[in-house]
């Protein structure tokens, strides 16, 4: 059997339906962020880029970069092994500390990265804990649903962000089965947030434990950067919050946090954690002094609520429609996925604007769109030179302004 001829037989298809991924060589450069090199067949030249999920361009701060640099130094490379075998190193039990600290909870467990964190957590709590139903928003992301398709465990899908519709659900199940409300704060492609504290009380008055992923509001939201949940108030209520050392910290990774008890059952039962090798140490030491600054420091997120609040305004001044949200998301609906591409490869080829386009799986059909997250290390010159940008292309490739 020619195997080839099918894998490229699907991937004519996805090239026909303008759904295919191609991915920008870019070269980052330290100092320089958002502006990168890009490695394109003609050549190599400076972009800027506009959907980073750095999103306060942590992985350039100098205290984050030294850190990591005398990390390698002192320890190395890799970490050694997994956690259990000659991986566990004292700047993963460092930086744990300091992410149950960032949430007010009695400990933290580090992972590979934000999305298994998400599938090892979630798998391990379902499958492990007898009869449970877990009580997923329809908005999930794919690593919080292969979670909870993995562990087996009775699945109810509650309409996305709808606390009364929650409430049915949990009203219809019986009163002694375990339930985890699973659910996100800020929502990556949207960009809206969770009514956490509504969200909080339906499952408490029922009972239910609440697992809240913070991966696009850590670092982001709160007086220390501890998320919608810090900011609400509410995060001592939730009983397992996880989130990412890969956006707003700008390292790489992920972790869950809880009670005690809660993280050492993750760590004993979840095959994600068990049997993968452990972050490497200058890793863990670098995403220790990112949280640190900022649990201190209010300034990359005050600059980065500014360059939102700039581009919006701009957009709108120009026309261009965009999903309204309180978060730093701002995701420009092309609704397209041909013109979603041809809008990405001319503000590329054209602009020397980087920005990828988001079509389906990731986004619904219909809703495919760019995604611009502004960092505070973006100028109101870059600001300016997007939106024009932008609106020449809507009246080159006709499309529909918003109206007024």
């Amino acid at each position: 059997m020619n195997f080839d001829a099918l894998f490229n037989e699907q991937l004519d298809g996805l090239k026909a339906d303008g759904n295919y991924r191609y991915f920008a060589e870019l070269e980052r450069s330290c100092g320089k962020f958002p502006k990168a090199a890009n490695h394109g067949t003609d050549g190599v030249r400076d972009v800027t880029v506009w959907c980073s999920n750095d999103y306060l361009g942590m992985g350039q701060h100098p205290k984050v970069i030294a850190a990591m640099c005398e990390a390698v130094e002192r320890t190395g490379t890799g970490a050694g092994g997994t956690r259990n075998i000659s991986g566990t190193n004292h700047d993963h039990l460092l930086l744990e500390r300091e992410l149950a600290d960032l949430h007010g909870k009695e400990a933290a467990l580090l992972f590979t990265s934000g999305y298994v964190s998400n599938w090892a957590a979630l798998s391990t709590l379902g499958s492990r804990i007898k009869d449970c139903v877990i009580l997923s928003d329809a908005g999930n992301h794919a690593s919080m649903i292969e979670g909870i398709r993995h562990s087996r465990a009775t699945k109810v899908i509650w309409k996305h962000n709808d606390v009364a519709d929650l409430e049915a659900k949990l009203a219809a199940l019986p009163a002694d089965v375990p339930k985890i409300v699973a659910f996100e704060s800020v929502y990556s492609m949207d960009g809206d947030v969770a009514p956490i504290r509504a969200i909080v009380d339906v499952a408490e008055k029922y009972g239910a434990m609440t697992y809240l992923d913070e991966v696009h509001a850590v670092g982001m939201y709160g007086p220390r950067g501890g998320g919608v949940s810090e900011r609400e108030g509410v995060a001592d209520r939730i009983t397992l919050i996880e989130g990412t050392l890969g956006k707003a910290f700008g390292v790489v990774g992920g972790y869950i946090t809880g009670s005690a008890a809660l993280c050492d059952f993750i760590r004993s039962f979840a095959s994600g954690f068990i049997f993968t090798t452990a972050l490497p140490p200058a890793v863990a030491a670098a995403a220790r002094v990112s949280i640190a600054h900022l649990k201190e420091s209010e300034m990359e997120r005050a600059g980065q609520r500014r360059q939102v609040a700039r581009l919006r305004a701009a957009l709108d001044r120009a026309g261009i429609p965009h999903m309204r949200n309180e978060s730093h998301i701002v995701p420009v609906l092309i609704k397209d996925p041909v013109k979603t591409r041809m809008l990405a490869d001319y503000l590329m080829r054209e602009w020397d604007i980087y920005v990828q386009p988001i079509n389906y799986p990731t986004v619904p059909k219909g809703t495919e769109r760019l995604r611009f997250t502004p960092s505070p290390l973006h100028s109101d010159a870059d600001i300016d030179y997007l939106v024009a940008a932008l609106g020449a292309l809507w009246k080159q490739c006709a499309i529909a302004h918003a109206v007024a």
